[in-house]
């Protein structure tokens, strides 16, 4: 092993090595990504709670990489794995991120160096709302200046008790709903927020497969449902990722992976039944539909055609990386190929679809949510009915004037109006396709650009642009 090879770059590292590769790459003057690269803010918090009669104490941290646009969004990761590098890192992606997809906010994110699983309910609401009340109290929750959502170990549950503290230190704010996103719909969340992040993968991959010319690059078939697919996680991201991929494209997904192994059915696993086994046992061993293998990092190294790792940063290395079959590789997960895995993986003219873009879905129905929030009225409220009637005018006209009918089923299809959740989903693929579209433009202007320094050099600009208007380096 090289010398290369035992100093691993941090989180953070990576990430601001792919930002100046890009600046080097768009002719950016150094001063500028300096200060770009720079984080706000970050702010490290101990929590302490009496757990059985002994005090616990937790330490946190929540990172503002940018508030050139307020609020600063990012999501809570709850993780004993966590630090503030990461978390920092994070951030970073996140002010890139919302500027790829034109979403209007920073970047942020937070996190709290603690096991969920290790907790009763009980426990990890008092911890959960220790933490947000010290945020808070700081301005590091507010639904104006800096909104959590979800990350890895939290879900709606938490946003609701981190919303109840902020609600409790601010009773006069009639915004508070605003102060998270990612909640239950019955505490102001939005229809389909909940898999917002897979179904964003999911609508990437699909406008890949909307140019041919991509296609031919990377000698991947035509049509998305001939091509087999690896993905590393069956979370949040990686469970709602397969079943739109199955379901609605008829993927043929041959292997899934978790942390404690991967399933490989090279006919293709019913995604459908594994995720029902795993609703059931909470896990995706013993499941009858593929062969379980326990030796987890290898199912990054199938021969495949498309690679999904929708787990966890780090996870494609120098260690790893000459061993990487597939032609098209989707981070749907934050970070999970370093930077000089990636610039040897780019060398071999294996196509990467990076995070920085993929993984927006979230953030883009986070947006909708505390826009919803904050205008307190659900969308499609005003004009869904109007829109039904409309159609069922529009179908007795026709009707009439040609003395023909439709069938009740096509009747119903036609005549029924947007949902909040068809609302949402219509923006989020409207948002991924132009996204993508703009990222294409821009690596093909630049052929020094691959599709990962052509979203940040997008993000680099728009930046730029917001910060020499108002005179941010004065």
């Amino acid at each position: 092993m090289t010398k290369d090879q035992i100093k691993k770059p941090t989180f953070k590292e990576n990430v601001d090595s792919f930002v100046t590769q890009t600046s080097k790459l768009i002719h950016f003057p150094k001063d500028v990504i300096e200060y770009i690269k720079c984080g706000h803010s970050v702010m490290q918090v101990t929590v302490g709670v009496k757990i059985k009669n002994t005090i616990r104490n937790f330490i946190g941290w929540r990172a503002v990489h940018s508030e050139h646009r307020l609020p600063s969004k990012g999501g809570i990761r709850f993780s004993s794995n966590v630090n503030q590098d990461d978390t920092e890192a994070l951030a970073a992606l996140m002010t890139y991120k919302c500027a790829i997809v034109n979403v209007p906010y920073g970047g942020s994110k937070g996190s709290l160096k603690i096991n969920p699983n290790n907790y009763s309910e009980k426990e990890l609401r008092a911890i959960t709302k220790n933490y947000a009340t010290k945020l808070a109290k700081k301005g590091f929750l507010n639904p104006a200046l800096n909104v959590p959502a979800p990350d890895i170990g939290t879900s709606e549950k938490e946003m609701v008790w981190i919303m109840d503290a902020y609600r409790n230190l601010f009773p006069e704010d009639i915004n508070y709903t605003a102060c998270v996103t990612g909640k239950p719909v019955e505490h102001g969340g939005i229809r389909g927020r909940d898999n917002a992040t897979g179904r964003g993968v999911e609508e990437t991959i699909r406008e890949y497969f909307r140019h041919s010319k991509l296609l031919k690059k990377t000698k991947l078939k035509e049509k998305l449902k001939d091509n087999s697919i690896v993905i590393q996680g069956f979370g949040k991201v990686g469970k709602s990722l397969s079943l739109d991929l199955y379901n609605r494209d008829q993927g043929k997904i041959i292997a899934i992976g978790d942390a404690s192994g991967y399933l490989i059915n090279h006919h293709g696993i019913d995604i459908n039944k594994l995720s029902k086994h795993y609703l059931k046992n909470k896990k995706i061993a013993q499941f009858k539909g593929a062969r379980f293998i326990k030796k987890a990092s290898e199912v990054l190294l199938l021969n495949c055609d498309i690679l999904i790792p929708a787990a966890t940063e780090s996870v494609i290395t120098l260690n790893n990386v000459n061993k990487i079959k597939a032609k098209l590789i989707i981070e749907a997960a934050n970070g999970p190929i370093t930077y000089r895995a990636d610039q040897i993986l780019n060398k071999r003219g294996v196509h990467i679809l990076p995070d920085i873009f993929v993984n927006a879905g979230g953030v883009v129905v986070s947006y909708y949510e505390w826009v919803k929030n904050i205008s307190h009225i659900r969308f499609g409220r005003l004009q869904r009915r109007f829109d039904e009637q409309k159609m069922r005018d529009v179908i007795a006209a026709i009707s009439k004037s040609t003395s023909k009918s439709i069938s009740p089923l096509l009747y119903k299809k036609i005549t029924s109006g947007a949902t909040e959740k068809d609302l949402a989903y219509s923006g989020l693929e409207d948002t991924m396709r132009e996204a993508f579209q703009e990222i294409l433009r821009e690596k093909n202007k630049n052929k020094k650009l691959n599709f990962r320094t052509a979203a940040y050099a997008i993000a680099l600009k728009k930046l730029r642009k917001f910060h020499d208007a108002v005179g941010m380096y004065s």
